[in-house]
């Protein structure tokens, strides 16, 4: 999958002297610059947290639609499917992109995960209505991050850690403000963020629900009511969509034979891996590369 140094190189299109993180990307979109980075959602190892500021977006969200108004906040988490349909020509938006495998080794992993599934776990969806203050004091936070990217600052890494925890912990409070008390037990969303952070080390070699309850001493039952309460989808939802990003990349970005993928993502043979590509994607894995191979 895209790590965010790849994501900024192949598809933001800087050059790596200009990648200022490995950890954090922010900047303003327009419409057509969003339209060129969804690119990256099925295969982009992050989380993002998009703030609309003028203009509306209209996408779907793991097959929900949904339309995005200013004051809007959309939280991507890894592993969900996004698809942009249409946008008004002034959509304007500012955009905070976090690497996934950084993130959930970070010592703030409580907070950015508890944000980032706040909305999706208590009221069933991925975006943050603010009120005119909230959304101008995010933006202002996000605006913070851009200039410490780009600052040369002897201690910017510590600098820009410090205030995306400052900014999760801003969005955390409106969200408790407005909706409430977490509905989640810490307990539940514990052994969640411990399930994230097995999957992206294993999902290419264990395809089961089994292996990871092993991992974390629970049923394979127990862990999938958990993940579905947190989430609203299936551990195993989660381990075939890491299949599909990471085949999809892949395609896109290799030239690797279908027999060569299906054997490094350890289907059984290249037929039952163009199967579930298909089953998953709604196109061959060959047609898939033949229209989105970055490389030629």
């Amino acid at each position: 999958m895209y790590k965010l140094r790849d994501y900024l190189t192949s598809i933001v299109g800087l050059t790596a002297e200009d990648v200022f993180s490995e950890e954090l990307y922010c900047t303003e979109c327009n419409l057509e610059e969003t339209f060129h980075t969804n690119l990256m959602q099925e295969s982009l190892a992050a989380y993002s947290y998009t703030l609309v500021c003028q203009g509306w977006l209209h996408l779907t969200y793991h097959g929900r639609e949904m339309t995005l108004q200013p004051g809007d906040l959309y939280i991507y988490s890894p592993g969900f499917q996004v698809n942009i349909l249409k946008g008004s020509e002034d959509y304007r938006s500012i955009c905070l992109i976090a690497d996934e495998l950084i993130t959930l080794e970070s010592p703030y992993v409580w907070n950015i995960i508890r944000t980032a599934y706040y909305p999706i776990s208590e009221i069933g969806q991925p975006v943050v209505r603010l009120s005119e203050s909230e959304a101008r004091h995010l933006w202002r936070r996000m605006k913070e991050i851009t200039d410490y990217l780009s600052s040369f600052h002897r201690f910017k890494d510590d600098c820009l850690r410090t205030l995306y925890t400052l900014f999760l912990l801003d969005l955390r409070n409106m969200m408790e403000q407005s909706i409430g008390t977490y509905q989640t037990s810490e307990r539940t969303t514990a052994l969640f963020i411990n399930f994230m952070r097995l999957l992206p080390h294993h999902f290419v070699e264990h395809h089961d629900i089994k292996f990871y309850a092993d991992q974390l001493h629970v049923t394979p039952t127990h862990l999938s009511r958990i993940v579905r309460q947190v989430t609203q989808r299936t551990v195993i939802d989660y381990i075939n969509q890491m299949l599909l990003m990471e085949s999809s990349w892949l395609l896109k970005t290799t030239h690797l034979s279908l027999a060569a993928i299906a054997e490094r993502l350890h289907f059984a043979d290249q037929s039952s891996f163009s199967k579930f590509f298909q089953r998953m994607k709604g196109i061959s894995p060959k047609q898939f590369r033949s229209t989105h191979l970055l490389f030629q």
